[in-house]
C-alpha cells in the first residue's frame, strides 16, 4: 500500500519513539527523508542516521537524542501537506519559537533551515518545524 504522505509517516514515527523513549526509529528511507534528517542531525536535534539496505527495501535508521532523560526535540510539526503546499520567499520566511526552533524548506538548492534559506536568498517549500 502506497502512503500519501511519507514525511509526515517519518515525523509520526520519531514523535512516537520519542513517546515511548526508543534509542532509535526505523523508517522507509526515501533521498528527501534522508535530507531532513541531516538537517536534524547538523542542527542537534538528533543524534545519527544511516541509510541500509538494497534499492528497493532500504531503511533509515535514526538515533534519537535525549538530554536529562528528555528528548531534545519538544515539537515536530509537518507544515506544508499534499493537500495544502506552503511556499515562502526568502523575505518572508517563518521563525519557530523566537529562533529558538527551526523551520525546514525545500530549495531549489536543496533542503536546508530557513535560516540558511534566508542567508543564501533562496524561498522554498516549507516542510517542517522543529523546536
Amino acid at each position: 500500500m502506497s502512503m500519501s504522505d511519507p514525511v509526515a509517516d517519518m515525523l509520526t514515527r520519531i514523535r512516537n519513539a520519542h513517546a515511548v523513549d526508543k534509542k532509535e526509529v526505523s523508517i522507509p528511507a526515501s533521498n528527501l527523508k534522508s535530507a531532513i534528517a541531516s538537517v536534524m542531525q547538523q542542527e542537534g536535534y538528533i543524534e545519527s542516521f544511516s541509510v541500509d539496505g538494497e534499492a528497493a527495501s532500504k531503511t533509515l535508521t535514526i538515533k534519537l537524542k535525549y538530554y536529562d532523560n528528555k528528548p531534545v526535540i519538544d515539537s515536530l510539526e509537518r507544515i506544508s501537506k499534499p493537500s495544502l503546499r506552503v511556499y515562502v520567499p526568502s523575505t518572508k520566511m517563518p521563525s519557530v519559537m523566537n529562533g529558538l526552533g527551526i523551520v525546514i524548506v525545500s530549495t531549489p538548492k536543496g533542503v536546508m533551515t530557513g535560516q540558511n534559506a534566508s542567508a543564501q536568498n533562496v524561498g522554498g517549500e516549507i516542510l517542517c518545524s522543529v523546536s
